[in-house]
């Protein structure tokens, strides 16, 4: 019967090992959220309850410490446990363990204790735990992971011994007792592990009831098979189950590929600007050089030297032409056309386009021009907001776009001058909203 009942515990236990591998395999290696290497333990589950049975023998599979109990006698023992987890590979817990041990000297002669049974009430341990490495490091969830642990308890035990046909039940003890536990565990589940193991208890001498037996303390086993349940939301990791080296992996992996993204966002960006910057030069570039950019210029390949008018083709040659030199007086009146000018001049954000709100006023200015064939400086500013180099161009474009405006209305473009001076004449501080609002502007200047 004791054959039989060992064959039958073995072949339970190589079943489990079994169809825990068959599951463990067939999960995915799936990124764990939240958690980060060398992060807290908070984005963890620390905690975790385990309950198992198995079989309590008074021998032992390595055949030590029998004291003259060599015959197998299994009975049922019972276990559960509470564990913190420190790391992945270290914790502590808390084991309560119950049941009966008994065991036979087949041998023992009348002055022997031919046999005895030992029942545990209750017991408990406080262990230090090892988890040995995964054996997959691809594997966020650790699948097979060897284990070992030894504490230091007290048992509360009563045994009964017969010797030479007379039964004796000594008084109930509390004793302290050392328990080695080592085994395996398989993770079949997020945050469940099968656990497989065989623990030996080192204990007091009174425990088979033979005090003057050849060992200073006895010595039983347990072979158990359980489950170990993590405690707290499932929507995070079992610390116990965490395998440090596949999050390095991860949190690598997806940085890079954060970097990656980044990266292709910002070509993009900059292939857009160029594309930008391209179409504004070509906006603005005036080939036969009569001031007049390519877009407006209805006569382009203008000979050099010839006067043109706003759109860029030749003026009329005047017969006896007769150099006046005339008095260019700019009254209030048309100091007022020029401020309101400027006062409802606005770009597009960050560009050089001119706002259709801004027209009204600046064909004014270009009527005024026409009419009393002024001269106008204009003179590009912004705040110090951006880089030097961009200030410069866009102060300089936003001049040239209105330069571009008053020419398309019939202004000459040769009495037009627009200067771009980026952030460098401030009139007022840059430190506020208000003053840098102030600082981006367009001045016209009539002589």
């Amino acid at each position: 019967m004791g054959n039989f009942n060992v064959k039958k515990v073995g072949f339970l236990g190589l079943a489990g090992v079994i169809g825990s591998i068959s599951i463990a395999q067939a999960q995915n290696n799936t990124t764990i959220e939240g958690t980060t290497p060398f992060g807290s333990p908070t984005q963890y589950r620390t905690w975790s309850v385990g309950i198992n049975a198995g079989v309590l023998n008074q021998s032992n599979i390595f055949g030590f410490n029998r004291d003259g109990f060599d015959k197998l006698e299994h009975n049922v023992g019972y276990s559960a446990y509470i564990k913190k987890q420190i790391s992945p590979s270290f914790g502590i817990k808390a084991q309560y363990l119950g049941g009966k041990v008994g065991g036979t000297n087949e041998s023992a002669s009348s002055e022997q204790i031919s046999s005895f049974e030992t029942k545990m009430p209750w017991s408990g341990a406080l262990s230090g735990e090892w988890t040995m490495a995964n054996t997959n490091w691809r594997f966020f969830n650790s699948i097979v992971k060897p284990y070992a642990a030894i504490g230091l308890g007290a048992m509360n035990f009563e045994t009964t011994t017969t010797q030479d046909g007379t039964n004796t039940t000594a008084e109930k003890q509390t004793k302290l007792y050392v328990p080695v536990d080592f085994g395996f565990k398989f993770a079949v589940a997020k945050g469940i592990n099968l656990d497989l193991g065989y623990q030996l208890n080192w204990a007091n001498q009174d425990f088979n009831g033979q005090t003057g037996g050849t060992f200073k303390n006895d010595l039983f086993s347990y072979a158990h098979a359980g489950l170990e349940i993590a405690l707290g939301s499932g929507t995070k990791p079992a610390l116990n189950n965490s395998n440090p080296v596949a999050t390095l992996v991860n949190d690598y992996t997806a940085k890079y590929d954060e970097m990656k993204a980044e990266r292709d966002r910002l070509v993009a960006a900059n292939n857009e600007l160029k594309s930008q910057m391209e179409s504004l030069t070509n906006d603005l570039k005036d080939d036969d050089g009569d001031g007049v950019a390519n877009k407006y210029d209805k006569c382009p390949n203008t000979p050099a030297g010839v006067k043109v008018d706003g759109s860029g083709c030749p003026l009329p040659e005047l017969k006896n032409e007769t150099k006046v030199i005339e008095k260019i007086v700019v009254t209030e009146e048309d100091k007022k056309v020029v401020d309101e000018a400027i006062k409802n001049l606005e770009f597009d954000l960050g560009k050089s386009t001119i706002r259709s709100s801004s027209f009204p006023s600046l064909n004014r200015v270009a009527t005024l021009l026409i009419e009393k064939n002024f001269s106008l400086k204009l003179a590009g500013h912004t705040d110090n907001t951006g880089s030097m180099q961009t200030n410069m161009r866009l102060s300089k474009e936003r001049a040239e776009a209105v330069k571009a405006y008053l020419v398309s209305k019939g202004a000459n473009a040769s009495r037009i001058e627009a200067t771009g001076y980026g952030p460098t004449q401030p009139i007022a501080s840059n430190a506020t909203a208000e003053g840098r609002q102030i600082n981006r502007r367009v001045e016209f200047t009539l002589y």
